[in-house]
């Protein structure tokens, strides 16, 4: 009885554990109020929205450009023009061996060019068809500028592409955790194993021991400039670089890449989550 009325204390009252009494037993759930966790968690969550809002503008920007690649495509309607001969007497004739039309005089029945008039139809259609080539180039570059858009936007998706995991070996972190005590609060230490993406194993630097730990409970360590760092999260991820300045009113990092094709590249505007201090 008095079991039951504690963890109905800890669950009710002080909000520590979820409690639910099963065939088995008992099942304790312990959650976790750490502001530090709860801070964190926060901060995640705001960037999962933000990654939605970026996904639903790369989609509704893809679909109106498909939207004017449809109405590009509608047929023109033809023009037609009216024949007109000066002299009535003579007559049109087409030679489809020779491909090419001559003007007969009736009385003469000889072979003349064509008329003012036909010239002047032969001319207007060549015009039409410059008109209609030009238009069709025009709307072939359009189509192209609005591909290599695409192409950019999500060249840019990929590069800010982000994770809610960001552990990597042979980083440095910091233990936030107060749970440890204060032996390994705000103390260093390496990442030498990551499980499942979101726990490190973590070897101490100043006593050498090791910790198993919830990225939650860890931050990224920001060195000095000229220092070596990590890209923990978005498109650079897994690169390595070398720290160029720090933003501290943007709490933002600027390095230059170190490894891998992008070598030499400058970065700016990297949060300071983003990047952690090489072992």
């Amino acid at each position: 009885e008095f079991r039951n009325d504690f963890l109905e204390l800890l669950r009710r009252r002080f909000g520590l554990c979820k409690v639910d009494e099963t065939p088995k037993g008992w099942y304790i759930q312990y959650i976790d109020r750490d502001p530090e966790t709860i801070r964190r968690q926060q901060e995640q969550e705001r960037k999962k929205k933000q990654d939605l809002d970026d996904e639903e503008k790369t989609a509704k920007f893809i679909e109106q450009q498909v939207r004017r690649g449809l109405e590009g495509k509608e047929l023109e309607e033809p023009v037609y023009t009216e024949l007109n001969r000066e002299n009535e007497e003579e007559k049109v004739a087409f030679n489809l061996n020779k491909g090419a039309s001559t003007s007969v005089a009736a009385s003469s029945k000889t072979s003349s060019v064509l008329g003012p008039s036909a010239l002047k139809m032969a001319e207007g259609a060549v015009k039409r068809k410059e008109s209609a080539h030009s238009s069709g180039q025009s709307k072939e570059k359009k189509k192209k500028s609005a591909l290599d858009e695409i192409m950019e936007l999500e060249e840019e998706k990929k590069r800010t592409s982000r994770t809610d995991y960001w552990l990597q070996p042979e980083i440095i972190v910091k233990i936030v955790t107060k749970k440890l005590g204060e032996k390994y609060h705000k103390k260093k230490a390496v990442v030498k194993e990551v499980i499942d993406k979101y726990t490190a194993v973590v070897k101490m630097i100043d006593s050498g021991d090791k910790l198993k730990l919830d990225q939650t409970h860890l931050e990224t360590v920001i060195p000095a400039p000229g220092k070596k760092v990590m890209v923990l999260n978005g498109g650079y991820r897994g690169n390595e670089g070398i720290l160029e300045s720090i933003n501290e009113k943007k709490f933002s990092a600027t390095i230059i890449i170190d490894s891998g094709p992008l070598k030499g590249r400058r970065v700016e505007g990297i949060q300071y989550e983003d990047i952690s201090k090489l072992a």
